[in-house]
């Protein structure tokens, strides 16, 4: 389906607005799957070296959690700050200063002299990608609508996903042959997307602009269904379980557990992309059989049988098995989370509402590492995967169990 056009809804109830009857061009996708690619850079280059970043500053293992959760942090209050200013100045005033921030962001990570100033560093990269991820899918939903919007969101999570495989191999081999600030120096990528984004990006906004009351009052009212609320929970429980058990605890568990050095460690981590990318492919396909209660049900068990697997392995094969089903369950479940959010509400508070969304995304991807890095202090990382494991079956079983009204 082409980049779809309001003036055949216009023409049908006579009332032509010249400003909304201009067919809209969208952007072209790999414009929009490098933005993708930015966002989920923050992490993606720091995991597989954190042991290596620990011992750099002669941290404990503990201090891993303070680094992870630093750079989500901002999105928890910013998300929704920029997915308003998106709705009202438009998405280009919006997105373009985001990537330009990430990839300074980003260096100065690479040049931190200090702990601290590390996780200042860490901070500043947080308050850049807080619009990304976000943004990218609202693009996505500003410009395609129905079946198509799903198979796009759908091939984004994959690209998400192919690279959550890909650069954790590249920066522990970085790491391992150079050094940990030269792959997190990745980052630094976003500001060519940046520079590509002047000039796909048009500078309209999505329609009309209320005053800043009204706008919030209306998408209070979306946020409010419950569906959106739904979705909105069920994301927060998916990063807790994601950042704290497998981006903070597992690449500590392969170093304590199984020797593995910066490099393969992020071979170990990339295993999951397997399953996620064959799942965020077949989105479509899948939901057409099945309802969203059903998509998250099986996310949710794949994600907990994931935990509890690795939590238990002897050997590095039953680990890359579990990563196996981890990657089902995150391809299963967050694009078809990202689908419902964008889908259920109208331009005006798209952006808005998709915020709310990643707000508490971010405040999963917060809280999961302070967690993690909590239970690490005072036991092991077997025990972070067993409750990530006993949390996921809690949320499945709730999944299955609410009311049919509630996720159709």
């Amino acid at each position: 389906m082409s980049p779809r056009s309001r003036s055949g809804r216009q023409q049908s109830t006579g009332k032509v607005n010249a400003a909304s009857a201009r067919e809209k061009s969208a952007p072209p996708l790999a414009f929009i799957y490098s933005i993708t690619v930015a966002g989920i850079l923050a992490n993606t280059t720091l995991t597989p070296a954190l042991p290596d970043v620990l011992d750099s500053f002669d941290q404990p293992n503990s201090a891993a959690g303070l680094i992870v959760a630093a750079g989500p942090l901002p999105g928890i209050v910013l998300a929704p700050v920029i997915g308003v200013l998106a709705d009202r100045l438009g998405r280009r005033r919006v997105l373009l200063p985001c990537l330009v921030i990430f990839g300074v962001g980003s260096l100065l990570v690479a040049f931190a002299p200090t702990f601290e100033l590390l996780l200042l560093a860490r901070l500043a990269q947080g308050i850049g990608s807080a619009g990304l991820i976000n943004l990218a899918v609202v693009l996505i939903g500003d410009n395609w609508e129905g079946p198509e919007r799903t198979r796009l969101i759908g091939r984004n999570a994959a690209v998400l996903t192919f690279c959550l495989a890909v650069v954790p191999s590249i920066s522990g081999l970085i790491t391992e042959f150079s050094s940990w600030r030269f792959a997190v120096s990745l980052g630094a990528f976003s500001i060519p997307v940046a520079i590509a984004g002047a000039r796909f990006l048009d500078d309209s906004r999505p329609g009309t602009v209320h005053p800043l009351s009204e706008q919030l009052r209306g998408a209070w009212v979306r946020i409010r269904n419950p569906v959106i609320m739904t979705t909105i929970i069920v994301g927060f429980l998916v990063f807790v379980v994601i950042f704290g058990v497998f981006l903070t605890a597992l690449p500590l568990h392969l170093e304590e557990e199984f020797g593995l050095s910066a490099g393969a460690r992020g071979l170990i981590l990339s295993a999951p992309a397997v399953g996620a990318v064959a799942a965020s492919l077949n989105l479509s396909r899948l939901r057409r059989h099945l309802s969203l209660r059903a998509v998250l049900v099986i996310g949710s068990s794949a994600i907990a049988l994931a935990a509890l697997i690795i939590g238990l392995a002897p050997t590095l094969v039953i680990v890359v098995i579990g990563g196996l089903f981890y990657g089902l369950g995150e391809g299963t479940s967050v694009p078809s989370l990202q689908v419902v959010a964008v889908s259920a509400t109208p331009d005006e508070h798209r952006a808005t509402v998709m915020a709310s969304w990643v707000g508490a995304v971010r405040l999963g991807q917060a809280v999961g590492p302070l967690g993690a890095a909590a239970l690490l202090s005072a036991t092991s990382e077997p025990v972070v995967m067993f409750v990530g494991a006993a949390l996921f079956g809690v949320a499945a079983l709730m999944l299955a169990l609410g009311r049919s009204t509630m996720l159709r």
